[in-house]
């Protein structure tokens, strides 16, 4: 037996030996990586009128193709597909349940797509194929949609974070993608937890692109001075997403990003980084200050991990709030999403303070998963709620935002209307 196979059979045994709580009952379709495609997601690219990412893995020493077509009516799309080669990371390295894991990680940019259109695709080796699945470009000028917002998945994701993210879906299925303000799993490095977190969206992630931003957790815990530098190995081979962060912070590639919506500009700031990370800082904000002084759009959402205002009094994250509240202020971001503090807050602060909500951006911190923190008094809060698992949805429309949080039994929990002329 394999040195591989061998760790793999202790660890099951060591998991069946020990008794298991229901809500940690150990997720279908881990590692090993099959033969068949797993893990399909979608992710938007700098060029959503025109692209659109696609990542899956598979066994190892399997190659990467996708067949797409313009989608039609009936099943007339799959005579003459175009084919397209993906970029494979044949790779062996460490996760948590095996020193020597291996797959293979497959990443394809499909580039020249007409906007406001349909498409279909599939992904495999040319012999294994996934289903058929759909997705639409964006519109190349603003036009109304709608996006969710998710906090922290993080805890029993499978069995009790999901229920919050397929209600969403269920409140919002025609979404045009989804957030995720960090912090997706526990442990990093888990292949089993990440498992669990592709299983919990299912097909989903493959029709809707996932935008997530990095929470710590998504990080290798150090505290020495470069604490927050060394990003999971999952994240960059699980996700394509736009390479349009610091030039000079190569350690930020596919952590801060940006790209444009239907008029929105929806930035992600990699808040462990800015954290810990004082040169890394100051490139963040010159880069995020050319962003938001060059912005065509009438909408900008900021989103991240470590809230600047959060909804437990007893954690604070002064580093991150000096370095991007006046940025905020100045350029008059309409919303910043966050996660971190797992409790429910929402609430407007201008340069002055707490604010009336046309007055200053909208703060907003959320949890999607079951683990809950407590949610004090909070003078810049309009609307808090104590042990509330949430997700966000929210429309835009022209001139007009509207902003919608429910409870994971899809109860209205908070409103917000925005108007910009």
């Amino acid at each position: 037996m394999s040195i591989r196979k061998a760790l793999f059979a202790a660890a099951l045994l060591a998991t069946c030996a020990a008794p298991v709580a229901a809500q940690d009952a150990p997720a279908p379709a881990l590692a090993p990586a099959t033969v068949q495609p797993e893990r399909i997601i979608l992710n938007l690219t700098a060029d959503t009128a025109h692209e659109m990412a696609i990542t899956w893995r598979s066994a190892p020493g399997l190659a990467g193709i996708v067949q797409y077509a313009r989608a039609t009516a009936g099943p007339d799309f799959v005579q003459n597909p175009e084919t397209q080669e993906a970029i494979t990371d044949d790779a062996t390295f460490a996760v948590q349940e095996d020193p020597a894991f291996s797959a293979a990680y497959h990443s394809a940019v499909l580039t020249g797509l007409e906007p406001d259109t349909v498409y279909a695709y599939r992904v495999g080796d040319g012999t294994h194929w996934s289903e058929w699945f759909q997705f639409r470009t964006a519109a190349a000028e603003a036009r109304p949609f709608r996006f969710i917002y998710m906090g922290d998945m993080q805890n029993q994701v499978l069995s009790e974070a999901s229920r919050t993210l397929r209600m969403a879906f269920r409140t919002a299925g025609d979404a045009a993608f989804t957030i995720h303000a960090g912090d997706l799993i526990n442990r990093h490095s888990s292949d089993r937890e990440w498992g669990e977190w592709f299983a919990a969206g299912g097909f989903l992630y493959a029709q809707t692109p996932q935008m997530p931003t990095p929470g710590n957790h998504e990080y290798v815990r150090d505290e020495s001075a470069r604490a927050g530098s060394s990003l999971t190995g999952q994240w960059r081979r699980q996700f394509t997403l736009p390479e349009n962060g610091p030039a000079s912070v190569p350690e930020a590639l596919e952590t801060h990003w940006y790209t444009d919506y239907q008029g929105l500009r929806l930035i992600s700031v990699d808040a462990p980084q800015l954290d810990r990370n004082e040169t890394e800082r100051t490139a963040t904000v010159a880069w995020l200050d050319g962003l938001l002084s060059n912005n065509p759009n009438r909408w900008t959402v900021i989103f991240l991990h470590f809230p600047l205002y959060s909804s437990d009094p007893d954690r604070d994250n002064p580093k991150v709030r000096d370095a991007l509240k006046p940025l905020i202020d100045k350029y008059g971001v309409d919303l910043v999403l966050q996660g971190h503090d797992h409790g429910y807050a929402r609430g407007a602060v201008g340069p002055d303070g707490p604010s009336a909500d046309d007055a200053g951006a909208t703060y907003v911190v959320s949890v999607a998963g079951p683990k809950m923190y407590e949610v004090g008094n909070l003078a810049w809060a309009r609307k808090t709620a104590s042990r509330t698992q949430a997700y966000q949805v929210i429309d835009i429309d022209g001139a007009d935002l509207a902003y919608r949080a429910y409870d994971a039994t899809g109860a209205l929990l908070d409103t917000l209307d925005l108007h910009k002329d």
